[in-house]
């Protein structure tokens, strides 16, 4: 089943019922970074009446190389909601084959995994992880790569003959049938009861389950919030939800939301953006999850509502935005049409991604297709990887004299399109390892395509080489090394060179 095709009349539904409607004042709401600001560096403004003197000690060049840094990059399906790719469903190629041909595309940077709650545990009380993970975490692991994952707690693609939920849980949770199957006889679909004490129970054993296995895993880049209904995307296209009723749904899915979000502590999470159609609370859910510092999501860029091109667009710039298109995904050249510019539908649809100032973009399963699409169509993919996220760069460095002392201010431009998803810190350390100078700039900054000021005050009498790096905290207490993008050469720990020249260097400036 296409999910597309399930969700065409969506948009219209938005209109009707008490708990459908669409949020107000979405720009009016106001969220604060989760992660505690400590070691905060003046950040300006830096006045010219300050100056005792001073001197430009470095300016860098851009790069438009791409980098694999935390936080931003093109995803490959390792696995989506049907399986592998079409050639390994269909025997073409093993599973083995379909790992290693999406993970060793030029331009994925994060390997996904999106699969049912019965593809990860069969038992009480153990993980029994489908094959399709070892494969994909090795290969994430021997090429550099990143993984995430999305557990569905229930899916239409399998239905009639399959559920999402594993068997050992079938005799105790009760099943609700909410509407006929397309082309499947009398056949309905069927929806847990998520509030059942057994199902709750099952939730709550998973969710540590898997904690305990990936939560922390340098490998694992961030995990989708399991959410209501088909795909976890939290809802049931135009079918009726399975509870009894909206407050017995909303109270079930906010306290499920808060189980992960508790549970989760190293990892960052995503929430979709899906609106609340299916009435299980997902406004409350959302603010919920954007308060706590959860990633956005959404699984098509194109046919969206209004509302969620405005939340992902209009995010606070410390939350990473993961987009997805839900019609062309398959990069078969030969359907994607061209509108009469020339330009081909689906490079229309991924720049898109550009316009909300995301992090991901995500490609889908076939590497084959991918590959001949890139090689026919490369202006697409070129352009997401030196734009897509946030790329940063210390552009101009000051040396400037300070109460008998001196005093760098680093200038970090961005030239991605999104902000800093997290808290930026950055470091100035001597050669001999003496001098060790830390601090952070404020959560989510510089915003893309912006520029973010920052000083250190050196020892009084200092001169010498020192080295300036960056780190990405990205959930409180988690820092992760983040590579430079400029043209000038790195040091092999990706710092960058700087010389702090003797307050006698006749190079100096008066400020006027």
């Amino acid at each position: 089943m296409h999910r597309r095709d399930l969700l065409k009349g969506v948009a219209a539904l938005a209109a009707f019922g008490p708990a459908a409607g669409l949020p107000q004042g979405f720009g009016n709401q106001n969220f604060s970074s989760p992660i505690p600001s400590r070691d905060r560096l003046e950040q300006g403004p830096f006045d010219i009446d300050q100056d005792e003197g001073w001197l430009t000690a470095l300016f860098t060049t851009a790069s438009e190389k791409p980098l694999r840094n935390p936080g931003l990059g093109l995803i490959g399906y390792a696995w989506e909601e049907g399986g592998p790719s079409l050639a390994a469903r269909e025997g073409r190629e093993t599973l083995e084959e379909h790992v290693e041909n999406i993970s060793s595309l030029r331009f994925v940077d994060v390997l996904y995994i999106r699969c049912d709650w019965r593809n990860v545990q069969s038992r009480p009380g153990k993980l029994d992880l489908d094959p399709i993970w070892k494969l994909t975490l090795d290969a994430a692991k021997r090429r550099g790569l990143r993984v995430a994952f999305r557990v569905q707690l229930s899916s239409p693609v399998f239905q009639p003959e399959q559920i999402a939920l594993p068997e050992f849980l079938r005799p105790s949770v009760p099943l609700v049938k909410i509407g006929h199957i397309p082309h499947g006889g009398n056949a309905e679909y069927l929806e847990p009861r998520y509030d059942h004490p057994e199902f709750q129970r099952a939730f709550t054993e998973l969710n540590s389950l898997l904690a305990a296995e990936f939560d922390g895993n340098p490998l694992i880049e961030w995990i989708d919030i399991m959410q209501y209904g088909f795909w976890g995307e939290g809802h049931t296209s135009n079918f009726p939800d399975p509870f009894p009723d909206y407050p017995t749904a909303e109270r079930t899915f906010v306290a499920m939301t808060e189980l992960q979000m508790e549970t989760w502590k190293k990892t960052p999470l995503a929430f979709n953006t899906q609106p609340d159609i299916s009435n299980v609370g997902n406004r409350k859910t959302l603010a919920m999850a954007m308060s706590a510092g959860a990633w956005l999501r959404s699984d098509s860029i194109i046919v969206e509502e209004p509302i969620q091109i405005d939340q992902i667009a209009n995010r606070p710039p410390w939350l990473a935005a993961i987009l997805e298109d839900g019609y062309l995904r398959q990069y078969d050249i030969s359907k994607v049409p061209r509108d009469p510019s020339g330009v081909n539908e689906l490079e229309n649809y991924m720049l898109h991604t550009l316009d909300l100032r995301a992090n991901y973009w995500a490609l889908w399963t076939e590497a084959a297709n991918l590959a001949r699409y890139d090689e026919t169509y490369p202006r697409g993919f070129e352009r997401l990887r030196t734009n897509l996220g946030y790329r940063l760069r210390p552009s101009w460095i000051w040396q400037r004299k300070r109460h008998g002392a001196a005093e760098l201010i680093v200038a970090i431009s961005n030239r991605g399109v999104a902000g800093v998803p997290g808290v930026l810190w950055l470091q100035l350390s001597s050669l001999d390892g003496r001098l060790q100078l830390r601090g952070t700039l404020d959560p989510g900054l510089p915003a893309g395509g912006g520029i973010r000021l920052a000083s250190f005050f050196l020892p009084a009498g200092f001169a010498g080489r020192v080295h300036l790096s960056a780190e990405l905290e990205i959930r409180p207490g988690v820092l992760k090394p983040v590579a430079w993008a400029c043209e000038q050469p790195l040091n092999p720990d990706g710092s960058i060179g700087i010389e702090v020249r003797k307050n006698d260097d006749p190079g100096w400036r008066k400020g006027v």
